[in-house]
């Protein structure tokens, strides 16, 4: 009965942290879209960089780190972003998620051929998977992360930057989730048991 009561604040506590850590990398797409809507693409891409670079600084200071992937992204976010106001070419920002997605397949896909699995390297300390667990969720994600540049790829030469910024926000990061809850299965099937 005490550890209950004693685990219950630590699941909220550790609830709530990963509630404001989803806040700080989802904040800047949500501020993204809503200039973008008021301003347009130009404005929008400005006040992404910012709002991107202040979510890493907020990271840095609220988890003591800065992720990994989060911070490729935000680079790529800055030098993309970057591109598109100073020749004021909205192709630049629309690269970027191609660019970033495909960025993390390769080095997923490079990570199997030279043995090893990248995932573990990055998530090791929140999963315990044996081998053959790190390798297929590696290879899943690899897949997925093509999937994803392929699909942006698609979608920016197809539709309005209007539609397309709705496509980043609202249509990435719900794919993102469902896919990474469809890996659970596969996260318990290779799940080494605690000592």
């Amino acid at each position: 009965m005490a550890d209950e009561a004693t685990n219950k604040p630590e699941t909220a506590s550790a609830t709530q942290a990963q509630l404001l850590k989803l806040a700080v990398e989802i904040g800047p797409l949500v501020v993204f879209f809503i200039v973008n809507a008021r301003a347009g693409i130009f404005w929008g891409t400005g006040v992404f960089m910012v709002a991107t670079i202040v979510s890493l600084i907020a990271s840095r200071f609220m988890f003591g780190r800065i992720p990994v992937m989060p911070l490729i992204s935000g680079a790529c976010v800055v030098v993309f972003g970057g591109l598109t106001l100073w020749l004021q070419d909205d192709h630049f920002i629309k690269i970027k998620p191609t660019i970033v997605n495909a960025l993390f397949a390769a080095a997923l896909f490079g990570g199997l051929f030279a043995g090893h699995s990248l995932l573990k390297v990055v998530f090791g300390e929140v999963f315990r998977l044996n081998e053959d667990g790190w390798r297929k969720l590696t290879l899943r994600w690899a897949c997925f992360f093509t999937f994803l540049a392929v699909l942006n790829e698609v979608v920016w030469r197809t539709v309005s930057t209007d539609t397309w910024v709705s496509f980043k926000v609202f249509a990435i990061m719900p794919l993102t989730m469902v896919f990474a809850l469809s890996q659970i299965g596969l996260l318990k099937a290779h799940e080494i048991p605690a000592d």
